[in-house]
């Protein structure tokens, strides 16, 4: 099957653009550096689950679905982009949302704000655990039903044989630009997180990709337990697409970089963040991007690659969640040293114009 006959909801433009970013390849040392810019799907302010999401909402409509329950974190960037896509459908969206730090008479922040102005209906369960998560989808599904409705159950972070295949298609709009650029990249590294943004390029790579190796920084799990939902993830995509065999070799996952645990940030996240902001005018976030990059700079101080190398590295989005670490972003650079004006402000409210700081 190919990915054509698959059944797809269009929900952006493609392809994304893919920038080269030779400032900060020179403030790493080397190598070169490039960045797949899928923070700019253009939908609900981007990220990489547009793209599982045409093809998961593809799939929930093919089957008569009217209503889409889906489960995340508090700042879940999936659960934000699923309400969008489902307004732009015209599609009921119910947010399973473990809690987190609840807001109480605060108003909202960051994703969980988007998530109200998308108008979903957000039911937040007592724990985070899996069964607690899974209780919580099956009777809001059971509720829907008996009113009527056709609920379609879109797993965690679009990770499933069916989302993964968005970024199969991602492999073959790199391998094309790639071409068209005259780069072959020998390192493709994006953040491993639920693992389908992941599976997807494995097994794109392996198709479309010939001498891309693909690495993933897990943000949350071990690494061994990361490459494994990964490699699963992977069986499950073959699956979907048809394929005769498996063409993807086992992930290779990096660990290190998730500090205390998923959704907390590290001073080598924030490191990242800025040093991406400070040299290509890139926004990372602090839950999947910025530890992600962080790894990035860890492995090439490291020399895990050669300076000649050409990595690629997918920005998967997230800005949203930067807002709602605001306080934790303001502290960081008011801790740091030697980048000019983080802890002053500069005025020119002196008559001759100069500025002073205050």
């Amino acid at each position: 099957m190919s990915l054509g006959d698959l059944p797809r909801a269009r929900l952006s433009t493609w392809p994304t653009p893919l920038d080269e970013c030779p400032r900060l390849s020179a403030a790493l040392g080397g190598p070169h550096l490039w960045v797949k810019r899928d923070d700019l799907t253009d939908l609900g302010l981007g990220g990489n689950k547009v793209r599982k999401l045409e093809y998961l909402l593809g799939d929930a409509i093919l089957k008569g679905a009217d209503t889409i329950i889906t489960p995340g974190a508090l700042q879940s960037n999936h659960a934000r982009l699923t309400a969008a896509a489902c307004r732009r459908l015209g599609l009921e969206v119910v947010l399973v949302l473990t809690p987190g730090h609840l807001p109480g008479r605060e108003a909202p922040q960051g994703n969980l704000l988007l998530d109200h102005l998308f108008g979903a209906r957000i039911v937040f369960t007592a724990d985070d655990a899996d069964e607690t998560v899974a209780a919580a989808m099956a009777d809001v599904a059971g509720e829907l039903e008996l009113k009527g409705r056709h609920p379609y159950i879109v797993p965690l972070g679009g990770s499933d044989g069916v989302g993964s295949v968005g970024y199969v298609a991602a492999a073959l709009e790199i391998a094309a630009q790639s071409s068209e650029l005259g780069v072959h990249f020998d390192h493709l590294l994006v953040t491993t997180g639920s693992g389908g943004t992941h599976a997807g390029l494995q097994v794109g790579a392996a198709l479309h990709l010939a001498g891309t190796d693909v690495h993933g920084v897990t943000i949350s799990r071990e690494p061994a337990a990361s490459a494994a939902r990964v490699d699963a993830l992977v069986s499950a995509t073959v699956e979907r697409l048809g394929l005769s065999s498996n063409p993807a070799p086992p992930a290779v996952v990096h660990g290190g970089y998730a500090g205390e645990g998923y959704g907390i940030p590290t001073r080598a996240g924030w490191e990242a963040i800025l040093t991406a902001a400070r040299t290509e005018g890139l926004v990372l976030d602090p839950v999947y991007t910025g530890k992600a990059l962080s790894g990035l700079i860890g492995l090439i101080r490291e020399g895990a690659f050669p300076t000649t190398a050409n990595i690629l590295f997918v920005h998967t989005g997230g800005s949203p969640g930067l807002m709602a670490q605001a306080v934790a972003l303001h502290d960081y650079l008011a801790s740091t040293t030697g980048n000019g004006e983080t802890a002053e402000r500069v005025t020119t409210e002196r008559g001759d114009g100069r500025g002073h700081r205050v």
